[in-house]
């Protein structure tokens, strides 16, 4: 943790600051900049609503012409584990067919949510479909997904901030941390 960050008292530890996020970030811009250098027709698809604080900063650097559009797809219904009944509450926008489709997630947890919607995606036939994630967690995988490239591996711990959110809040927190659930009923 770096001493410049005052943290919240309600995490137990920072395991990113603002800093470590935006340097990684860029790293991932690059990654999409040199794979679909040559597309014509990529399309970014945002998991709400924990993609928005990653996706809003990787836009900044990714130098390829794309669209944006985004979905909200849940398998957690406000709670702290996933129910493994995935609901489609918003479905794109626009057609992928013959699309470059990358789907951009905050965290890929049980990966229960993103399988559905990958699957679902593949049956519009794009023309390539792949995953970005910033946080893979693959010691609580229960689908077979893996994220084509991800910003940092997690350990099996109650991660918020940057997007991740216990009950709907701490979204806004600038740097990802581990919440104490001691303040889980102070929410």
């Amino acid at each position: 943790m770096a001493n410049s960050v005052k943290k919240d008292p309600r995490f137990e530890e920072i395991l990113f600051t603002q800093e470590q996020l935006e340097k990684r970030i860029k790293e991932l811009a690059s990654w999409v900049n040199k794979t679909y250098k040559g597309s014509k027709d990529l399309i970014l698809v945002g998991l709400l609503k924990g993609s928005i604080p990653f996706m809003a900063q990787l836009i900044k650097d990714i130098k390829v012409e794309h669209m944006l559009d985004f979905i909200i797809a849940s398998s957690y219904s406000g709670d702290t584990k996933s129910t493994g009944n995935v609901k489609l509450v918003m479905d794109l926008n626009v057609d992928i067919y013959d699309k470059d489709v990358l789907i951009i997630e905050d965290i890929i947890d049980s990966g229960i949510t993103l399988y559905k919607v990958k699957k679902g995606f593949e049956s519009r036939n794009p023309k390539s479909i792949r995953i970005m994630t910033l946080l893979n967690k693959p010691s609580r995988r229960q689908a077979d997904i893996k994220p084509d490239i991800y910003g940092f591996e997690v350990p099996d711990k109650f991660l918020v901030g940057f997007g991740l959110d216990i009950k709907e809040k701490m979204r806004n927190v600038p740097y990802i941390g581990v919440f104490n659930k001691k303040y889980l009923d102070k929410l």
